[in-house]
């Protein structure tokens, strides 16, 4: 304000103090960083979509649901998907799925399992995988497990930490839409701890071919990327 009432003889209009002293700044004008958007393709059609779009987010969006199929044809789908859509190129793209093993197909399956994590990162695509199932996240933050574990083990386990039958009630949409509350509300559940023993899995299994890596899943990575917009 002083130097915009401020008198200044004509000979002194051009010298550099004064063009320094009455310069006009811009207005500031407050900058917001660009909206971050995630594209979640998973392969369960509840479970896995309704507990990532119940992530409350600030300045990002979720954009997630399940196409109902698995392994390298999920990966394929996806490719197709970016393939037909120039705007998914600005999103972050990931595919959410399980081993779900099955004694029968064996190494076959373990095969395909592989084939689609690898044709993922090949195409620039983020991955969630869990094995043997995607509720092994939901028990770690609980307890750290290092064992192998069927499904129905994990299903029986979360049954009596929520007091449901998981296996009948727990996969509808509407429960599947609590569950982030749910593990937020628990004072026994502990989403830092999920990651850090989640992360740990990963870590001391490396040296495993991706089938082989059990109990493991690195659906904390995906977790620790929304984490930074909430």
């Amino acid at each position: 304000m002083w130097a915009m009432s401020r008198k200044v003889k004509k000979t002194d209009r051009g010298k550099a103090w004064n063009r320094k002293l009455t310069k006009t700044k811009p207005p500031h004008i407050g900058t917001r960083s660009k909206a971050k958007s995630f594209y979640i393709v998973c392969e369960g059609m509840n479970t896995e979509p309704e507990y990532f779009k119940s992530f409350p987010l600030g300045n990002a969006q979720v954009e997630s649901f399940g196409l109902g199929q698995s392994k390298t044809k999920l990966v394929e789908s996806v490719i197709e998907l970016l393939t037909s859509d120039e705007s998914l190129k600005e999103k972050e793209v990931w595919v959410v799925f399980d081993m779900d093993i099955n004694q029968e197909q064996g190494n076959q399956q373990k095969g395909d399992y592989n084939r689609a994590v690898e044709l993922a990162y090949k195409n620039s695509i983020n991955v969630a995988y869990s094995n043997d199932t995607f509720e092994l996240w939901f028990v770690l933050h609980y307890q750290y497990i290092d064992t192998p574990w069927n499904r129905g083990q994990y299903f029986k386990r979360l049954s009596e930490l929520w007091g449901c039958n998981y296996s009948k009630d727990g996969k509808t949409k509407a429960f599947c839409e609590r569950i982030y509350q749910i593990l937020l509300e628990d004072e026994h559940a502990n989403q830092e701890k999920a990651i850090y023993r989640a992360k740990k899995l990963h870590d001391e299994q490396a040296h495993l071919a991706i089938s082989d890596k059990t109990p493991c899943t690195t659906v904390f990575q995906l977790v620790q990327e929304l984490n930074q917009y909430l």
